[in-house]
């Protein structure tokens, strides 16, 4: 259990330090060059955050986990395969903040990391039926509701302001 763990938090690492060397350097030493960069620190910043949040869920879950099966690991391995795209869709984003088209695709990858990660607690439920600490932890984890708030964001990003989009992932994560 223990090196599956490290496994997770390596890779979230690794994904966390792809993200921060895609941030663009101001093109001067100014306040003005560094403003003009506002979009690519927020959504550094947003990407961090949920990134920083599977890898507390994870952990926090994962500490109670008594056993663990493949379809687990799978579903886990496929969780982070959606989360190493975020720091392609990080840079998009930054770079096309006000476009409909990287704030629905980075919606989606928060939407679908939600749905895994749903999927992954019923397994874990599943796999440890008599660990009643895991089952109430699992229980206080809502993804439904993030799942119901991104889409919210996506119509609102459609139909009116694609920020949106990222303001209901980050609020989602509340």
């Amino acid at each position: 259990m223990d090196r599956f763990e490290a496994l997770i938090d390596a890779i979230l690492a690794i994904i966390i330090t792809i993200i921060v060397l895609e941030i663009p350097y101001p093109s001067s030493g100014s306040w003005q060059a560094i403003y003009a960069l506002r979009y690519e620190f927020l959504i550094y910043a947003v990407s961090f955050m949920v990134c920083f949040n599977f890898w507390n869920y994870n952990n926090n879950i994962f500490h109670l986990v008594n056993k663990i099966d493949y379809k687990i690991i799978w579903i886990t391995g496929i969780t982070l395969f959606v989360f190493s795209t975020l720091p392609y869709l990080t840079t998009f984003v930054g770079e096309n903040f006000f476009e409909f088209i990287p704030q629905l695709l980075y919606g989606l990858c928060f939407i679908t990391a939600a749905i895994l990660t749903l999927i992954n607690g019923y397994l874990l439920k599943k796999a440890d039926p008599g660990n009643i600490a895991l089952h109430i932890a699992l229980s206080k984890h809502n993804t439904s509701s993030t799942v119901i708030l991104v889409i919210i964001g996506i119509i609102v990003g459609y139909l009116v302001y694609p920020p949106a989009i990222i303001i209901c992932c980050l609020f989602s994560m509340c």
